[in-house]
């Protein structure tokens, strides 16, 4: 199954849950006159990167600005981040135990007069917000209709969880009412000089001009991404085709020795830059998947065990996602669930229906070669 994603629109959302299971937002006297608030979120890469199109709306359509608490690594997502005025970041020694504790009460000490945006909703938020002096705004995760649609096989809340991505619930924080999709995409604000530094790296392995295919053949859980013989042939495709390749990531390196290798080569921003420069991330559901599209290039997305229904599609007008219709799809909350079928959902994809996709999309073209 092949479907090209784009732009979605959503009403009716998100703070406590409605009778009908859908979310609903805080009043308007919540955040009236309130311009500063502390959004807090930690988690994954894609999590995060989820935030910042948010926050952009919010500070374009209501002038609101942000500090944002989130982990060490992912403060350089909010580099630039023209509404991000400050990041505190934290490791994973600082949000346990005692220490989680004596942050909680520092910040709601340094930060009296600011709200509190929890767009995370786990026990580490929840004690922040317990103990925080202004507004509090929490999103909803969905997370009793998303457990209820696995158990149920599809049969509960498909179609109040295919209505709303990630990031439209967390825009329901401080609304009623979910913008369309397409206005909330992740956005990362990349200075001059770092694309150009990833420009002259393409361009010595490469030629100048060269927009290559970005393959990123990782995940958190293994088989959220293609088995790694369908990653070797499908780059062998790209080679016979004369298609032009890199790899980015973090993991085991596919292809060592290959100059057009960068797994665990770059920092955050350098990959971004990377991609950045490329025609196409070809990805499973995962963190760089977004990263992509905080950048403004178009991905072909492999999905397997996680759906639609999860929130994390992506929403880039040019986006493209790969699956395979099966029943047991999907199979459990973050796709680390064992597999009794060998990983078929993914399997199912293959390099062939990947490079297909590539000649529809214009993705396969050879130039400045």
């Amino acid at each position: 199954m092949t479907h090209r994603t784009g732009p979605s629109g959503a009403s009716s959302g998100a703070l406590r849950a409605d009778s009908h299971g859908r979310p609903s937002g805080p009043s308007g006297g919540l955040v009236s006159g309130l311009s500063r608030w502390l959004a807090v979120r930690f988690g994954h890469l894609g999590d995060v990167l989820l935030t910042t199109g948010v926050l952009r709306y919010w500070g374009e359509t209501r002038g609101l600005r942000f500090h944002v608490l989130t982990r060490k690594e992912w403060a350089p997502v909010y580099e630039g981040h023209p509404f991000v005025d400050k990041v505190v970041g934290v490791t994973s020694a600082e949000i346990n135990g005692r220490p989680l504790v004596d942050l909680c009460r520092r910040l709601s000490g340094e930060y009296a007069d600011f709200g509190l945006l929890d767009l995370h909703g786990n026990l580490r938020s929840r004690l922040l917000s317990a103990v925080w002096r202004g507004p509090v705004a929490r999103y909803t995760k969905m997370s009793a209709q998303r457990r209820l649609f696995l158990t149920s096989k599809g049969a509960w809340f498909g179609e109040e969880l295919r209505s709303l991505s990630t990031a439209q619930r967390y825009a329901l924080a401080l609304g009623d009412d979910a913008p369309p999709a397409g206005m909330l995409r992740p956005c990362l604000f990349l200075a001059e000089a770092e694309r150009k530094r990833a420009e002259e790296t393409i361009a010595g392995v490469w030629k100048e001009g060269v927009r290559p295919v970005a393959l990123h053949p990782f995940a958190t859980h293994s088989l959220k991404t293609w088995p790694v013989g369908h990653w070797r042939e499908f780059v062998e495709r790209l080679e016979a085709a004369g298609i032009p390749w890199l790899v980015v990531g973090k993991g085991h390196v596919l292809f060592p020795g290959s100059p057009y290798e960068f797994t665990n080569a770059t920092t955050l921003r350098e990959t971004a830059a990377l991609l950045s420069c490329c025609r196409v991330l070809v990805s499973g559901d995962s963190g760089p998947m977004h990263l992509a599209g905080a950048v403004g290039t178009p991905v072909l997305a492999l999905f397997g065990p996680t759906t639609r229904e999860w929130g994390f599609y992506p929403t880039g007008e040019d986006d493209v996602v790969l699956e395979t219709d099966l029943p047991c799809r999907p199979c459990s909350l973050h796709g680390g669930a064992p597999c009794p079928r060998g990983g078929e959902c993914l399997a199912a994809i293959t390099p062939e229906r990947a490079m297909q996709a590539l000649a529809e999309r214009g993705w396969s073209r050879v130039e400045g070669l």
